[in-house]
């Protein structure tokens, strides 16, 4: 797993749109990445809309708040536009990022054990370095977090 300190990997995934965004796109800026299983189910849904209900203040802390998921380009699209998402959702089926970040783990649900995306979230610094590694989030208390370390970290 990647830890505070080291050099976030980067990447170059397509956006809603289908256009290309890497990490590096972002230098000199804080970024949120965060990491999360699935468009449109009840734990992601929440965790979107509450990084967008906080979205006006991450830009004032002059942060970017960046999505990731499996999920195809068609699919962010209609996931954005079913909930206003204002930020960044890129898709990546292959798991280029998802794998490179650590997040692609074994899970139990129901007794079942199968692999899949650990919602996690990075805050990753202007130079590309991985400031706070948040492993294992809760959807709906994920974006305050990341708000009160911004905060805290001015």
């Amino acid at each position: 797993m990647l830890q505070a300190g080291m050099k976030a990997p980067d990447f170059t995934l397509p956006d809603k749109d289908g256009d290309p965004v890497s990490l590096g796109d972002f230098a000199g800026k804080r970024v949120v990445l965060y990491f999360y299983p699935k468009d449109n189910t009840p734990g992601c849904t929440r965790q979107a809309c509450a990084f967008a209900g906080a979205y006006e203040e991450f830009k004032t802390l002059d942060a970017v708040v960046i999505g990731v998921s499996k999920d195809s380009v068609a699919s962010h699209q209609k996931f954005a536009d079913k909930y206003g998402l204002p930020f960044i959702l890129l898709s990546d089926p292959e798991r280029t990022a998802i794998e490179a970040y650590g997040v692609w783990q074994e899970k139990k649900n129901y007794g079942k054990v199968s692999m899949g995306v650990v919602r996690s979230t990075f805050i990753i610094d202007g130079n590309g370095v991985i400031e706070k590694v948040m492993p294992k989030v809760k959807p709906d208390t994920n974006a305050a977090e990341v708000l009160d370390y911004l905060r805290a970290e001015g």
